[in-house]
C-alpha cells in the first residue's frame, strides 16, 4: 500500500521532566505496565515483545512487537501488530527543552479501511499519554 494511502496518529506533549526520565517510563517493563500494558519489553533493537491487556470488542488484548530503533534517551520505535491484521509502527521522539522534554508519539501505517483502529488509537494514545505523565510525576 502506498504511503499516501495510510494515516498517522501524532500526539505532541510538553512534559516538565527531562528526556531521561521519560525514557525510563517508555522502556522499563514495570513502568510501562503502569501506564500502557503488561509486557516483556526491552529497548533492544531486534527484540520481540508482547503487550497484554484485557480483551475488548474487536481486539484480543494482545499486541506483538519488535524494537526497530533504540537510541536513548532520544528515539524509540517499534512495530505494533495487533489482532485483525493491524500492522503499524509506533515512534517516540524526545527532545530536551529548557524545562523538560517535548514528547512526540507517532503511530503510522493505518490503512484506508482501518478507520475504527485509527480512531481508537487517536483516543487511546491521548489517554495513555495522560497516564504516562502521571507515572513520570511519581518517579524520583
Amino acid at each position: 500500500m502506498p504511503a499516501s494511502d495510510t494515516r498517522t496518529v501524532v500526539i505532541e506533549r510538553a512534559m516538565r521532566h527531562p528526556p531521561e526520565k521519560v525514557w525510563r517510563a517508555l522502556t522499563q517493563g514495570p513502568l510501562l505496565e503502569e501506564w500502557l500494558m503488561a509486557n516483556d519489553f526491552e529497548p533492544v533493537v531486534g527484540r520481540r515483545f508482547t503487550f497484554r491487556a484485557t480483551p475488548g470488542p474487536h481486539w484480543d488484548g494482545i499486541v506483538q512487537g519488535e524494537v526497530l530503533v533504540s537510541d536513548p534517551p532520544r528515539l524509540l520505535s517499534y512495530g505494533w501488530n495487533a489482532s485483525g491484521g493491524l500492522n503499524t509502527v509506533v515512534t517516540w521522539t524526545l527532545e530536551a527543552t529548557g524545562d523538560g522534554a517535548l514528547v512526540r508519539m507517532e503511530q503510522s501505517g493505518f490503512g484506508p479501511d482501518e478507520t475504527r483502529n485509527y480512531q481508537g488509537a487517536t483516543y487511546g494514545w491521548q489517554r495513555n499519554l495522560d497516564r504516562l505523565e502521571q507515572v513520570i510525576d511519581g518517579l524520583t
